[in-house]
């Protein structure tokens, strides 16, 4: 009995220290304002699908949970779109509102996004989101956007049933380059005329090159 105490009160020690070294998914720093989600570096083909995607959205569920997953940067799993939303307005943001379709335009306070990628020495460098990506055609990368927190519609998933849930914890997805949905907490400045005429890819050479897919990288959302 004595060795079964021992041993429990270990496993409840190791258990806790556990906990205590894992890093948390979302960090929110007041003084610098901001917020640092942990990701990884999405596929950009997935098996279900027989072509690659243009990149539409930044950061999203991962597949299959994520429904915009075949055209992202980044994919998160332990954070929700919601958590993000509420965490923006803990740095003292008040969402604006989304847009989606055409002659729809985004609204709401501006913020910047970059993400934190490993280097060789075992550090990071922080990198634009823009210079992440790049026009298919040209190889050039995407100029300075203006990015806003808008926040999520809400969503009625069963039209049988009256409950409703925060849109994009529904879909997945936490950022939009395009207003092809509403259900999502940032989207930038760009509307649908622009759409068909910016096919990005993953940046992946250079100085700015986004790693290997899988890669844990760190998303950084900075209130300006």
């Amino acid at each position: 009995m004595r060795w079964l105490l021992c041993a429990v009160t270990l496993w409840g020690i190791s258990a806790v220290v556990a906990a205590q070294e894992k890093p948390a998914a979302l960090v929110v720093d007041k003084e610098r304002k901001t917020i640092t989600i942990s990701c990884t570096v999405a596929p950009r083909k997935l098996p279900n699908l027989d072509q690659v995607y243009p990149i539409e959205v930044i950061a999203t569920y991962p597949a299959p949970k994520g429904q915009k997953a075949h055209e992202t940067v980044v994919c998160f799993a332990d954070v929700k779109p919601s958590d993000v939303h509420k965490a923006l307005e803990s740095l003292g943001l008040k969402p604006g509102k989304p847009a989606r379709g055409e002659g729809a335009r985004a609204s709401g306070p501006e913020v910047s996004l970059s993400l934190l990628i490993p280097t060789a020495d075992g550090s990071s460098k922080e990198v634009p989101i823009e210079k992440t990506l790049i026009d298919r055609k040209t190889g050039k990368p995407l100029p300075p956007l203006k990015w806003h927190f808008t926040g999520s519609v809400m969503k009625q998933p069963d039209p049988e049933k009256p409950e409703t849930v925060y849109g994009a914890d529904f879909t997945g997805t936490l950022i939009a380059l395009f207003p092809v949905t509403d259900e999502v907490v940032i989207q930038s400045h760009l509307t649908m005329k622009e759409e068909p005429l910016i096919k990005l890819e993953v940046n992946r050479a250079g100085e700015n090159a986004v790693p290997p897919e899988g890669t844990p990288v760190k998303l950084v959302i900075k209130v300006k």
